[in-house]
């Protein structure tokens, strides 16, 4: 149990019998009658977010989530197969716990897998990934319908937006949150 006081980002809370992610949070003492928190809240299973608001002071029941880190080792069929680098255990996880974040494994990457009580919720990869561009079609200069950005396949398979400078074979760094390009890396 957790009392108010001790929300912090990333704080995971049992609410319903749904896991929901503490993501931002604010202490709010009004003028004018009791100090509340006002929290957005991520389910960590379906990504759904929400806003609720707590009473100062209310005691809330947190799950206990043990990061551990893992290593990628490889895709086979609908499983994404991961090594604990301690026990040197493997467990596979389906599509549905990776989400978006499998357009961006490599082979060997290091990413921290959330277990509450043996079962995985989801996995956090490095925030940015260095990536070759497999394939891009040239950009035509002057061409702006786009914003000045086309797309291009990464060796991941994943499709990403970039600038009209880019060429195939380029290395990228990209953003994993999100997918965005962040820069072009010198190799």
């Amino acid at each position: 149990m957790a009392d108010t006081s001790d929300f912090k980002n990333g704080l995971v809370l049992k609410i319903d019998n749904q896991l929901q992610q503490i993501v931002e949070f604010q202490h709010v003492k009004p003028g004018k009658g009791p100090a509340f928190v006002r929290t957005k809240l991520k389910n960590v299973l379906s990504g759904k977010v929400v806003d609720k608001t707590f009473n100062a002071g209310v005691k809330v029941e947190t799950a206990t989530v043990d990061r551990r880190d893992m290593t990628y080792l490889y895709h086979d069929g609908s499983d994404y197969i991961f090594m604990d680098g301690d026990t040197f255990d493997q467990i596979n996880l389906g599509e549905s716990v990776l989400g978006k974040s499998s357009g961006f494994l490599l082979e060997n990457m290091s990413v921290q897998v959330a277990m509450h009580e043996g079962e995985a919720l989801y996995v956090e990869l490095p925030v940015a990934i260095d990536v070759v561009v497999t394939h891009t079609e040239p950009g035509l200069q002057g061409d702006r319908s786009s914003a000045g950005t086309k797309p291009a396949t990464v060796e991941t398979g994943a499709e990403v937006q970039v600038p009209l400078f880019i060429n195939q074979g380029d290395k990228l760094r990209i953003d994993t949150r999100d997918g965005s390009y962040i820069s072009r890396v010198n190799s």
